[in-house]
Order: C-alpha cells, then sequence, then structure tokens
C-alpha cells in the first residue's frame, strides 16, 4: 500500500457495497476537489474508514496523497481526531526531518453519499511491508535494518518527548518508504504527466466497473497461479530470483495516525494490531509510550529477519491471547509475577502464582539462540542484535528504552558480517512463523 493510504493489500479492495450513504465518496480519475486545487489521479490504497487517492496539487505543482475519510458521523469524528493529531505534527516540525509524515491541507468534500472529511498528506512510496515481500521475506541486510531503525526511532522519539503522542499501532504497513521501490510507478521519477481533466468516457459508473473489472482480473490471476503451482509440485518449479535492493532508498517516515493518542488522554483499551501487541495491553494493565518501543522491537525482528516474531494462534483448550503470552514468555524467560498479576484481565489467563492456566510446559529459546539456529545469523550478529532487542521487550514497561535512549546504542555504530551471504534458502520458507512453532505439551 503506497502513500499514506490505510491498511488493505493487493489481494482484496473495499468493496462496492461500502459506496453507499455513510460510506466511501466514489473518485473517478480526473475529479476535482477542494475548488480544484487538487485532480485526482490514481487510486492507491483504502482501509476501513477511508481511501487514498493520488492527486495533483495545481498550486504546489507538487503530487499528493488524497485520503477521503467514509461520511458517516463517527468516521467524520475519527478523521478529526487524526487531523488535530497530524496538525501538531506538522506544526512542530516545519522543516519536515522528524521522519512523521506531514499534513498538507484538510478540508470538507460533499459527494452522493455525504459530507467527507478529505486529508491531504505528502505524497510517500511503499510500506515496510511491501519492501519485505518484494525481498521475499529473506530479510534485509543488517546495514539497511539499521537504517530504516533509526528512521522510525527518530519519528518515535519526535511523538514522544515533543509532542506526548502514542502511535498505538506501530508496523511495518504503518512505515512507508520515501519513494516506491519500483520507479515505474513513481509520479515524479516515471515522467508521467499529470492528469489535469477527467479522461472522455470515465462517466459515473467508473469506479464500480473498475472494482469489477479488477475482481475479474483477480481471480483469472489466481486461477493462473494455481494452475502454475500444481506444475511446480510435479516437479520442475524454478526458485524465486533474489531481487536486489540496491538502489532502495529506504529511508522511510511513520504514517497513519488514525488509532494514535495523546499520552495524557487516551481512549481505547484494546490497541495495536496482533502480532505487534505489547503483554500490558493484552492484560490491560494500562499503557504509554513504551507500547510503541514493544511494536517497533517487533519490527526490527521482521526487518531482519522476513518472520513476525510473534505470531499466536488459538489451539484446543486455549485462547489466541493466552497463546500470546506463552509465546512471549518462551522467547524472554517468565513474565515477573507482579507484571502476570496486575492487569484487569490477568485472572483469564494467569492463576495467583504467576503461571498460566492453559499453556503448562514451554519450550524456551532465547532470541540470541533463535537468530543463530533458525535464521543462521552469525553468533556476533545475533548477540548483538539480541543486545538491542531484548530490553525493548522488557515484561515491565517501564523499564523499556525510549526512542532517544534507543538512538544512542552501540548498535547503529556496528559493521556487521555479511548477512545476505549467510542466509540460507530456509529463510524463504518460513515465511511468517516467526516463534509461534515452539510450544510443546499443549
Amino acid at each position: 500500500m503506497s502513500c499514506s493510504s490505510p491498511s488493505g493489500s493487493e489481494e482484496d479492495d473495499e468493496g462496492i457495497d461500502s459506496y453507499r450513504k455513510g460510506g466511501y465518496h466514489a473518485v473517478r480519475v480526473g475529479d476535482q476537489f477542494s475548488g480544484g486545487r487538487y485532480i485526482a489521479q490514481r487510486k492507491l490504497g483504502w482501509g476501513q474508514f477511508s481511501i487514498v487517492w493520488l492527486a495533483y496539487d495545481t498550486r504546489s505543482s507538487k503530487y499528493v496523497a488524497l485520503k477521503i475519510q467514509k461520511s458517516a458521523a463517527q468516521f467524520a469524528q475519527a478523521a478529526l481526531h487524526e487531523i488535530e493529531l497530524l496538525s501538531a505534527v506538522a506544526n512542530s516540525d516545519p522543516s519536515n526531518s522528524k521522519c512523521v509524515v506531514q499534513l498538507i491541507d484538510h478540508f470538507k468534500h460533499a459527494g452522493p453519499n455525504g459530507q467527507h472529511q478529505c486529508m491531504v498528506l505528502e505524497f510517500l512510496g511503499d510500506s515496510l511491508l511491501r519492501l519485505i515481500r518484494h525481498n521475499h521475506y529473506k530479510g534485509l541486510q543488517l546495514e539497511k535494518v539499521r537504517e530504516i531503525c533509526k528512521c522510525i526511532l527518530t519519528g518515535l522519539d519526535y511523538l514522544h518527548r515533543e509532542l506526548g503522542i502514542i502511535h498505538t499501532d506501530l508496523k511495518p504497513e504503518n512505515i512507508l518508504l520515501f519513494s516506491t521501490i519500483d520507479p515505474a510507478k513513481d509520479p515524479i521519477r516515471s515522467g508521467i504527466k499529470p492528469i489535469l481533466e477527467r479522461p472522455e468516457g470515465n462517466l459515473n459508473g467508473g469506479s464500480t466497473m473498475n472494482l469489477i473489472e479488477k475482481k475479474l482480473k483477480r481471480r483469472a490471476k489466481r486461477a493462473v497461479a494455481n494452475i502454475s503451482g500444481r506444475r511446480d509440485s510435479m516437479g520442475g518449479a524454478m526458485q524465486k530470483s533474489e531481487r536486489s535492493l540496491d538502489g532502495v532508498d529506504v529511508r522511510c517516515k511513520v504514517v497513519d495516525f488514525g488509532n494514535a493518542c495523546w499520552a495524557v488522554k487516551q481512549f481505547a483499551k484494546e490497541i495495536q494490531t496482533r502480532q505487534y501487541r505489547a503483554p500490558e495491553v493484552i492484560l490491560q494493565s494500562g499503557y504509554s509510550f513504551s507500547v510503541d518501543m514493544w511494536s517497533f522491537a517487533c519490527t526490527a525482528f521482521e526487518l531482519a529477519t522476513g518472520d513476525m516474531l510473534f505470531a499466536p494462534k488459538d489451539g484446543q483448550g486455549y485462547s489466541e491471547d493466552e497463546d500470546h503470552l506463552a509465546l512471549m514468555m518462551e522467547l524472554l524467560g517468565k513474565m515477573p509475577r507482579k507484571i502476570a498479576i496486575g492487569g484487569a484481565l490477568s485472572k483469564d489467563y494467569f492463576d495467583r502464582h504467576g503461571d498460566l492456566k492453559r499453556i503448562r510446559r514451554l519450550k524456551f529459546w532465547p532470541l540470541d539462540r533463535l537468530l543463530v539456529e533458525k535464521y543462521k545469523f552469525p553468533e556476533t550478529d545475533a548477540q548483538e542484535i539480541a543486545e538491542f532487542l531484548c530490553p525493548l521487550l522488557d515484561f515491565t514497561p517501564e523499564n523499556r528504552p525510549t526512542a532517544q535512549q534507543c538512538l544512542q546504542h552501540p548498535w547503529f555504530n556496528i559493521k556487521s558480517c555479511s548477512q545476505n551471504e549467510m542466509t540460507s534458502e530456509s529463510n524463504v520458507e518460513k515465511l511468517g512463523v516467526g516463534v509461534s512453532n515452539l510450544k510443546v505439551g499443549k
């Protein structure tokens, strides 16, 4: 998903049914917004609350990301909250150097489905998730991981220390590169001229027809992929060629403040996307800036290995939450009793001794050993990464380093071994298992 877009993916779309009263606004190429200042170019992505289009700003002669919220009252209110946070971000960073997406403008747009809050954001490139996929889930060179982590930490330090904002949903999808991986998809580098008026034949049904056509194309692609997969299983499968990241600008920015909050004015108890959720959120024992640091550590691991650090699943007799807590303890050791029993939901998972109620036997696999034995990292690299990440994964939230402290960590000054040379083919095969296969005896 490119350019300050909400969650969504290439594999699905927002659905025709959502283009109705209270829902999305149907946009056509060449449509004008804000009195003709912004002209729609192509759809970039979508989320549960909004759609995002690439637009051309006729005043600045630059491309921007136009985020158009659904029109129902609850979505409009959410947009106003996001605008408040993004305005604070932009007003305190006039030099645009803090690695957080910039809000350029906001306005209301009236359409057939109601009045929509619109945000104009700077144009950015592909998400870190797309970068991970582009690299076949193999894990990036550690030098690139370091560069990306510096950008994320710069953004978090700014949000936490200077603004008092908790992002609450940090993950690879919500961190965007400065530009696209493929130059041909970048409207500036590709040299494509902006569309300044609506193309002929783009009638009112254009958006609906586009969705139908895309669905049909996707079904055809899936059918071809299934046939190809069956052929591969019979032998003669060609291995995916490695994709070079040479020349890819890995500088990035933190985006998507739809779930963010002021530290002194929190709204939701359940925050963060499942795999990046901190233990105190699962246990409902209160949270602060340190939840973002937990998510950052999970993201950094994913960049280095191509796998999610935690991928919990429910099982026979236990919930996804309890599995998640078990995975954490297998990696980090037993949770301190004070933390384990200190949350509003602790009794759902732990007994009075601080032991899990339904998952009794755990197989411990510390982070440095996991990196060496499963991901084939050199011993030195594994130890250095573990020394950087493990403090961020402390069960006691106040013990986790701040973003400012992390930026001073010696790991950022290390010249590592050539990780790509030692990364084995098995890394391509593991696709997202993280440490979720470690438990025994459930």
